[in-house]
């Protein structure tokens, strides 16, 4: 397929309410979206970089530079028979993983439109609908806390996820046991703490968690292996797996017991892709994390979820649970029974609406 055109937009999005995790808050979301055109068909992709380099070192503003002096100059009106073209012609880029997966997302959507098949067909996914569930940012009080919680459970999430720091943890999983006791509960630290931590964190224990996610920085494999001999939690690595070789090594230094799995984090979905294949082959259990994504990202990440070790319910809500309104059509709704469908339509499945689009664009470029 021979790419005639491709577009970048910097987005800005306005959340419901503020999302508070230990690295600050945040009351808007931006990202970059892609859209690449071959063929009279279009494709859609989303750079999930944020504002501040606080998550990775990427931004918003790095991924838009690579995006446009690098990645988009490599692939622009050649011709491309599958993704790997692009990744033999962008090769020489080192890093920046997030800017690479939003085109690769654009890329792999206008494939599976040439075949006209569902992206999730197009991974080879299993799954008509995905478990969900839902992460909760740090709140002012496990009062304030639990009334979330109370929301969240009756609108149907499977699972609930908390976020954490030193000082914000233990107390509020008392609270938060003390009245739901039997729940599918998980923490998040974002990172917050350090070995020094250990025997605070080995009483997460008595909580019943499902996991603890990234309790240390991004390149203490060894500290999380430590960790892991001594608690009976499971420890899920994110920050820390950036692509295969790094899965191998948490699994080959019993980092963790999980992983989760983030395509903007590890370079796009081909290296999701091979993460899981390889967590499969060893029953290391995966579940897809999230962004903050628009729509557009979202659908994306609900047909990779499709695939089969996708064992653990994943963090991809309904769009409404972040943002007013979002840019696809139609947006994605929470079933009943704490699913959300995978699209069925080519590509990503849904549409996406142009004024709409156009409402949270702050800038746009073409080339």
């Amino acid at each position: 397929m021979k790419i005639e055109k491709v577009e970048i937009r910097h987005i800005k999005l306005k959340l419901i309410s503020p999302f508070v995790t230990s690295k600050g808050t945040e009351t808007h979301q931006e990202h970059l979206i892609i859209s690449v055109t071959s063929e009279g068909l279009t494709g859609w992709g989303e750079c999930v970089a944020g504002q501040h380099p606080f998550y990775t070192y990427e931004t918003v503003f790095t991924s838009r530079y690579i995006t446009s002096e690098y990645l988009i100059p490599s692939i622009l009106h050649k011709d491309l028979s599958k993704i790997s073209d692009a990744h033999i012609l962008w090769k020489d880029v080192q890093g920046h993983p997030m800017a690479k997966a939003g085109v690769e997302a654009a890329l792999t959507d206008v494939f599976a439109k040439s075949q006209n098949i569902s992206l999730a067909k197009y991974f080879g996914g299993e799954k008509k609908k995905i478990d969900v569930g839902v992460s909760i940012g740090l709140q002012s009080s496990s009062g304030v806390l639990l009334k979330k919680i109370d929301a969240y459970l009756n609108g149907g999430y499977k699972r609930i996820k908390v976020k954490i720091e030193r000082g914000n943890d233990f107390k509020l999983l008392e609270a938060v046991r003390k009245v739901y006791p039997d729940i599918l509960l998980q923490v998040d630290a974002n990172s917050a703490y350090t070995l020094k931590d250990i025997s605070l964190l080995k009483q997460f224990d008595d909580f019943n968690l499902l996991l603890i996610e990234q309790p240390f920085a991004a390149d203490d494999l060894v500290d999380h292996a430590q960790l892991q001999a001594e608690m009976k939690t499971p420890i899920c690595l994110d920050e820390s797996i950036s692509s295969l070789a790094s899965t191998k090594a948490a699994f080959e230094l019993k980092s963790c017991q999980t992983i989760n799995i983030k395509p903007g984090r590890v370079g796009g979905f081909t290296e999701a892709i091979g993460i899981h294949d390889y967590c499969r082959e060893k029953n290391i259990p995966v579940w897809h994390g999230g962004m903050l994504e628009s729509g557009i990202g979202r659908a994306g990440n609900i047909a990779l979820a499709s695939l089969a070790n996708f064992t653990l319910p994943a963090d991809i809500s309904a769009s409404s649970r972040y943002y007013e309104f979002d840019i696809v059509e139609p947006e994605f709704v929470l079933n009943s029974d704490g699913t959300i469908d995978v699209p069925s339509k080519a590509g990503i499945g849904v549409e996406i609406s142009l004024e709409k689009l156009d409402k949270v664009t702050q800038q746009k470029i073409v080339y």
